[in-house]
C-alpha cells in the first residue's frame, strides 16, 4: 500500500511522564473523539512502548477525512513517548508500535498512514516492511464539508477486477513510484490514474469530477481521492499551487459543498519539538 505524509494540516501532540496514561483532546474534531485510554489510539501506543503519561492532543486533522487523522495521532504519540522515556526505538520500529494505535479504530494494525506519518515522504508498506522515499512535490489537499463513511468507502471496493484493469493498476503504480522517486510530478500524476477503485470512491463525493476537471485546468498534474474520501488530493508544481486550490474550493462550492483547501508539500513526518 502506498501513503505519502503532508506538511499540513497535521497534529500537535504533548506529553508528560505520568504514573497512568491520561489523555486530552482539543481542536477540530475533538468532540468526537474519546479521552479514555482504552479507545483512543495513543493509549494503545503508551501501552505498547510502556510509557505512561499524561497525553494532550491538539487536532489539526479532521477525523473522517481520509487525510489519516488516528494515525496522525498514533505516529506523533510513538515519536514523542519514545523521546520522552528514551526507549530507543528505530523509526521503522516505531511504525509497527503505532499500527498497534491504528488497530483502535480500524480493528486492524495496518501501517499505511502511521508508515508516512513517521517516516516521512512517499511510503510502500508491504508484509515484509516499509520501503521510503524521501520525494519532494507540491500538494494541495482539498477536504469539503461532508462526511463518507470508512464502511461504505470498504463496500464499494469491487471483489474482482478485468486483466485490463489489472495491468493498468500495476502500470499506473509503478509510474506513480517511479515519478515520487524522480520529483516528477507529471509522472506522479500520469501514476495517479486508476480506474478500479478510485472510481467508484469518488462517487461518494459530490461534485468530485468538476474538483478533478478544475484542478486539472488550473494546472494540476493528478487529481485522486485521499484514502476513503472526503478529501481529494492534486499534485502540481509549486507555481500552480494557489491556483489549483482556489480552481478546487470554487467547484465544490459550485456542486453546493463548502471545503477548504490545504496548499503543502510531501512531508517529512513526525517531528520533536522541546518546551
Amino acid at each position: 500500500m502506498f501513503g505519502v505524509a503532508l506538511g499540513v494540516p497535521a497534529d500537535v501532540v504533548r506529553v508528560e511522564r505520568a504514573a497512568e496514561t491520561t489523555i486530552s483532546v482539543t481542536g477540530v474534531g475533538s468532540e468526537y473523539i474519546p479521552e479514555d485510554p482504552a479507545g483512543n489510539t495513543v493509549g494503545a501506543v503508551a501501552d505498547a512502548l510502556d510509557a505512561p503519561a499524561h497525553i494532550h492532543i491538539d487536532k489539526g486533522v479532521r477525523p473522517a477525512s481520509g487525510l489519516g487523522s488516528s494515525a496522525a495521532s498514533a505516529a506523533a504519540a510513538a515519536v514523542a513517548l519514545n523521546e520522552l522515556y528514551d526507549r530507543g526505538r528505530s523509526r521503522e520500529a516505531l511504525v509497527d508500535v503505532a499500527a498497534k494505535g491504528e488497530a483502535v479504530v480500524s480493528g486492524d494494525a495496518h501501517a499505511d498512514n502511521v508508515a508516512p506519518s513517521i517516516l516521512g515522504g512517499f511510503t510502500i508498506v508491504r508484509d515484509d516492511g516499509v520501503v521510503q522515499v524521501d520525494a519532494s512535490m507540491s500538494v494541495v489537499a482539498c477536504l469539503p464539508e461532508v462526511v463518507v463513511s470508512t464502511r461504505d468507502a470498504r463496500g464499494v471496493v469491487p471483489e474482482s477486477a478485468s486483466m485490463g484493469d489489472l495491468v493498468s493498476t500495476v502500470g499506473s503504480a509503478a509510474t506513480l513510484v517511479a515519478g515520487m522517486h524522480r520529483d516528477d510530478p507529471e509522472l506522479v500524476g500520469r501514476g495517479l490514474e486508476e480506474h478500479v477503485v478510485t472510481p467508484r470512491r469518488s462517487a461518494l463525493v459530490d461534485g468530485y469530477d468538476g474538483v478533478k476537471a478544475a484542478a486539472a485546468a488550473a494546472g494540476a498534474t493528478g487529481v485522486t481521492i485521499s484514502g476513503a474520501g472526503p478529501s481529494v488530493l492534486a499534485v502540481c508544481r509549486e507555481r500552480d499551487q494557489r491556483a489549483v486550490a482556489g480552481a478546487m474550493v470554487d467547484a465544490f462550492d459550485d456542486a453546493g459543498v463548502s471545503a477548504r483547501a490545504y496548499q503543502t508539500e510531501i512531508g517529512r513526518g513526525a517531528t520533536v519539538h522541546r518546551d
